[in-house]
């Protein structure tokens, strides 16, 4: 069958199936989430000139399939659901099943690969080494939230059930030490380099280290402006007409950023760079709030420079004025 190009194909991700539908007469068909549903996407799409493979974050259920296609060469953005929904009611669908999503997801990617920004939305994926971290880094953020939950029960609890809490407590705190141990293992064969880089600057720590090895492969490979937008530290304007609304920070990785802000509190106390930037704008009258954003969104925009230029953390160097 002869069909036009370039294409441009969506990808409706469930935990048994997926959904795939292109921009074309090709006809829909769905195959099972596993390796075996994967070999037969790739043999199907590579006889097609593919501009465009576009899926939705389903909780990293979309991992391994995205991961398999970009292996192969096809470049795959993965969207926001709520962008997704959205962009569906816009077009005036107002069912929702896998096949109409999978058919939503074609004309997204559609637009998508018209956008004058276009490579705005193609992400690339963590390879192997980076999947691993990443897995680390989630399932040590689960055990904290655990043992937070256990240890605010632990006081009000009766006496009787106290044993059993301790007992879950130590159990979490063996298992997240063990986490600690396999993660810095596993940066240490595999990024130390970069590592010792980022830890040289004084308020990064292991933690924001491996958040941002593992969830922002992107880093030193952007501008300032997009790193800050895709980590979500860039502020949004909200103005309409005569209506000028307040500037406020907006989407982005939440976790990184999470871990971005702790360090950002350690580095106004200890980084003269920070810190500095820090009093200046608070002495200039920006409250408290707006002035640690800033200097999140400044001292990631410092590590980002230094990947991006191969650089060492220099206090002098990175002295300027904002």
């Amino acid at each position: 069958m002869s069909l036009p190009s370039p294409l441009c194909v969506g990808i409706d991700v469930s935990k048994a199936t997926l959904d795939i539908a292109a921009s074309s007469t090709i006809e829909q068909f769905s195959v099972a989430n596993d390796t075996d549903g994967f070999d037969f996407i790739i043999a199907e799409l590579r006889q097609y000139d593919v501009a465009l493979v576009l899926m939705e974050a389903t909780g990293g259920l979309e991992a391994a399939v995205a991961c398999a296609l970009q292996a192969e060469g096809f470049e795959i953005a993965v969207v926001n659901p709520r962008q997704a929904r959205d962009f569906a009611r816009a077009m005036g669908y107002l069912a929702k099943t896998d096949r109409i999503d999978a058919r939503v997801l074609t004309q997204m990617a559609e637009v998508i690969n018209r956008h004058p920004e276009r490579e705005r939305f193609i992400r690339a994926l963590p390879d192997v080494e980076r999947q691993v971290l990443s897995a680390m880094v989630v399932r040590r953020r689960q055990l904290i939230s655990m043992l937070v939950a256990e240890r605010n029960r632990l006081y009000p609890a009766h006496p009787q059930s106290r044993k059993s809490i301790n007992i879950i407590m130590k159990a979490l705190e063996d298992e997240l030490a063990r986490i600690d141990e396999d993660m810095n293992n596993h940066i240490q064969n595999h990024f130390k380099e970069l590592s010792e880089r980022l830890s040289r600057v004084k308020g990064v720590g292991a933690m924001t280290v491996a958040a941002l090895l593992a969830e922002v492969p992107e880093l030193g490979n952007l501008s300032r402006r997009e790193i800050s937008a895709l980590v979500g530290v860039a502020p949004v304007n909200r103005d309409s007409g005569s209506m000028r609304g307040r500037r406020t920070i907006f989407g982005g990785r939440t976790s990184v950023r999470t871990a971005l802000y702790m360090a950002t509190l350690v580095a106004t106390r200890f980084n003269p760079v920070i810190k500095a930037f820090y009093t200046r704008l608070v002495a200039a009258g920006k409250p408290k709030k707006v002035a640690l954003v800033a200097c999140m969104r400044k001292l990631l925009t410092i590590l980002n420079a230094m990947l991006r230029k191969n650089e060492e953390w220099n206090e002098l160097y990175h002295h300027v004025a904002p």
